[in-house]
């Protein structure tokens, strides 16, 4: 267990959460959303171009339920063919047989799949300095809709789909006054900081507003510069970790989250710790250690410790080069499935899984020529 968790925080904190979850199957949870953020040239690698962003999280949810996608043919893939890592959260839910349930905060294209919508609206590019319609009305729904979750699972782990989400969190962060600025990651192996920088302080000038403006003003900072899975997320964790520990499956964008649930309530922070991959903590360009210490020292980051490198096709070795990196809950569901295996499934056995799923699902004759063995 030592070597396939990272384990970052308070050892006693952890071990305590470790023990309320561990042998307990959990429900994995993922809230999608569109933003037009999303869209901008060179934000997001969530698809091959910036249109197709509006069918990833869909695409995403359907390949969950599905083995494939019916919004899109094939699976999302990076502009380099990368998969989604939707392939790691699949592995894991299966090897795991860990009940899912999509959520949708606001979405341009709604899945093929079964999923319970929040009445949001899609967000538009926070250039605009009005990102998202309604994120109260959103966030009160979902905290209804964890409130009553909490009463049937065991313990919660929510991941999110959607493309810019780390624009849009930085943005919120910036607006509640953290210092983010060089800590958000990235999809894409270089992050391209300026070019986010760049789009968020068009939307501060919109509305005359400085970062750390918002301090106060959880619910502003979203509708003004956020995105519609932010304010889904933040509900379902207020209305149910009160009752039920909670893993935020995710990089740096569940540090927003964290940030959001701490101004709204406080309590709720206590029995959550987030859920990642090495990919992340690692990752040089971001530093999550450093968001989540700022929002409060005492959430516990928990990252499962894949190692790609020695994988039979490149699709899936690039991952240690510090694409993708994490999404759809892929460190969050990981770690859950090892906890959850009664010492059954270990950290080889879960790649193993997402290896074969790969080479069975993903793999046509054209990507086998660019991504094979070779």
């Amino acid at each position: 267990m030592c070597n396939e968790l990272i384990q970052i925080g308070n050892p006693d904190r952890i071990q305590n959460f470790i023990e309320k979850i561990k042998e307990k199957k959990p429900l994995f949870i993922c809230v999608i959303g569109n933003t037009e953020t999303g869209k901008i040239s060179g934000i997001s690698a969530a698809g091959a171009n910036p249109e197709i962003t509006d069918f990833t999280p869909a695409a995403d949810m359907e390949y969950l339920h599905f083995n494939r996608c019916k919004s899109i043919d094939g699976v999302p893939v990076t502009p380099d063919g990368i998969p989604t890592p939707a392939l790691i959260t699949k592995a894991a839910l299966d090897l795991g047989d860990i009940p899912y349930m999509v959520v949708v905060g606001g979405a341009k294209i709604l899945p093929k799949t079964p999923y319970i919508d929040l009445g949001g609206t899609f967000g538009t590019n926070i250039s605009s300095g009005n990102a998202v319609k309604n994120p109260k009305k959103v966030f009160e729904k979902a905290r209804l809709f964890g409130e009553n979750i909490s009463k049937v699972a065991n313990y919660l782990v929510i991941g999110e789909s959607i493309a810019g989400g780390t624009t849009t969190a930085l943005s919120v962060l910036l607006a509640l006054g953290y210092d983010a600025s060089n800590k958000i990651s990235s999809s894409l192996p270089n992050n391209p900081l300026e070019l986010k920088l760049k789009i968020i302080n068009e939307g501060f000038k919109k509305k005359n507003a400085k970062f750390g403006d918002f301090k106060n003003h959880p619910f502003k900072a979203i509708e003004y510069f956020g995105d519609p899975m932010q304010p889904a997320c933040a509900g379902i964790v207020v209305g149910a970790a009160n009752k039920i520990p909670i893993i935020l499956a995710g990089g740096t964008q569940m540090a927003a989250i964290a940030a959001l649930v701490k101004l709204i309530d406080k309590n709720s922070l206590e029995n959550l710790v987030i859920g990642t991959t090495k990919w992340i903590i690692e990752d040089p360009q971001s530093d999550i250690l450093d968001l989540v210490k700022q929002i409060d020292q005492n959430i516990p980051i928990l990252g499962i410790n894949f190692d790609f490198s020695s994988m039979k096709y490149k699709g899936l070795r690039v991952y240690e080069e510090g694409i993708v990196k994490e999404g759809v809950g892929a460190g969050g569901t990981s770690i859950a499935c090892i906890l959850n295996s009664k010492n059954k499934i270990s950290i080889e056995k879960l790649q193993k899984k997402i290896e074969e799923d790969y080479e069975k699902i993903i793999m046509t004759p054209r990507e086998e020529r660019r991504f094979g063995p070779h």
